[in-house]
């Protein structure tokens, strides 16, 4: 038989089930993560547009 690994519902409204805390950000950090990702999104975009461009 195996371990029953099932877990009540928590009552920490901080904790993010099966994150581990190396990967959570901070709540006063989010905004500055999420322009750090569309920056480079961005710069993805015009990579990829340069190169189109080029190849024609």
């Amino acid at each position: 038989m195996g371990r029953d690994d099932s877990q009540g519902k928590s009552n920490n409204t901080r904790s993010l089930p099966q994150t581990p805390k190396n990967l959570k950000i901070a709540p006063n950090k989010v905004n500055e993560e999420f322009s750090q990702e569309l920056d480079e999104l961005d710069e993805l975009v015009s990579k990829t547009k340069n190169n189109t461009n080029r190849n024609k």
